[in-house]
């Protein structure tokens, strides 16, 4: 102990004669580099440790963000006893603190609140999937000033994740619109495939068909997600929905539009769209009154080709 004293006291009585500021001022503000230097040094060995210990990514990451935010919050207030004694009095810093804030920190002030708003509330968490304005995709990191997300969508179909990294500051959760995919149903989202086959098709069996396969592919997420569903409504107002796979049909242009709706897994939904569509084309292609339906031109001739009842005067 006397030693540390020792190698503390000559800089500050260096720095005191070269200042001209105090000795006791000089020995503080050593003092507390000295501990800011332990302190982080001892944040490195725990996260080594830890390291050692598991291979779990989420209790590193838990970790190494508790221990980051702790060691800051130490340094800032050894810095500031070290401030506090400098200006001999909390007016005067509080004032100086408040007018440098005003002035040249209002954008990191902002994703300070930002930032605590996500602490605090949670609209979401390290590992959900959201998107707030333009960009979506997986949280990777929280930091006070910026949460960083593993970019999906944009040119890659399918919300497949497109290998860039976003940054995106704190601050924006006051500004954009926020989507979370994880909430709700609790990672699990709606899903829409679109089948056309052709007015001369046999569209009732073609619905049949569609909706034993998406029963097939989705029925078993049913249950799931409505159990997650309730678990959402105790804290927010939610509409009872059906969760059952289910086939809609609609006309267009071309032909019959069946629409599979469906329960599928937020990550996976280019996954579960290919698996129906694969049944799909295996099923249609053993039916002879099915076929699908594609953007034609033809002529039709209503007096010999309508209904009786509906045929124009010759």
């Amino acid at each position: 102990m006397w030693k540390i004293e020792e190698l503390i006291r000559k800089p500050a009585e260096w720095l005191s004669k070269a200042t001209g500021i105090s000795v006791e001022f000089s020995n503080l503000l050593f003092g507390s580099l000295a501990c800011i230097a332990l302190l982080w040094s001892l944040r490195w060995l725990l996260l080594k440790l830890v390291w050692w210990q598991t291979e779990n990514l989420q209790v590193r990451y838990r970790w190494r963000r508790i221990s980051s935010y702790a060691s800051f919050i130490l340094t800032v207030v050894l810095l500031g006893r070290v401030i506090f004694e400098g200006f001999h009095g909390v007016a005067t810093f509080l004032g100086l603190l408040t007018a440098g804030f005003a002035i040249a920190l209002k954008d990191p002030l902002v994703n300070l609140a930002g930032w605590m708003l996500i602490i605090w509330r949670r609209p979401f968490a390290v590992g959900d999937r959201i998107q707030i304005g333009n960009h979506a995709g997986d949280v990777m990191d929280l930091t006070i000033s910026r949460f960083t997300l593993a970019e999906i969508g944009n040119w890659v179909h399918a919300d497949q994740i497109t290998g860039r990294i976003v940054h995106i500051p704190t601050g924006k959760v006051f500004l954009e619109p926020l989507a979370v995919y994880s909430r709700g149903m609790h990672d699990f989202i709606w899903n829409e495939v679109a089948v056309l086959i052709t007015f001369e098709s046999n569209w009732k069996k073609a619905k049949a068909i569609l909706n034993e396969i998406a029963v097939n592919h989705a029925g078993h997420l049913a249950k799931p997600a409505e159990n997650k569903l309730k678990e959402y409504a105790r804290d927010f107002l939610v509409v009872p929905v059906d969760l059952t796979p289910t086939v809609f049909t609609t006309v267009d242009e071309s032909g019959v539009l069946l629409t599979v709706r469906h329960v599928c897994r937020s990550r996976h939904r280019r996954e579960s769209s290919q698996e129906i569509w694969e049944d799909v084309l295996d099923k249609f292609a053993g039916s002879d009154d099915i076929d699908f339906a594609y953007p034609t031109k033809r002529a039709y001739d209503n007096v010999r080709e309508g209904k009786c009842g509906a045929r124009a005067n010759k």
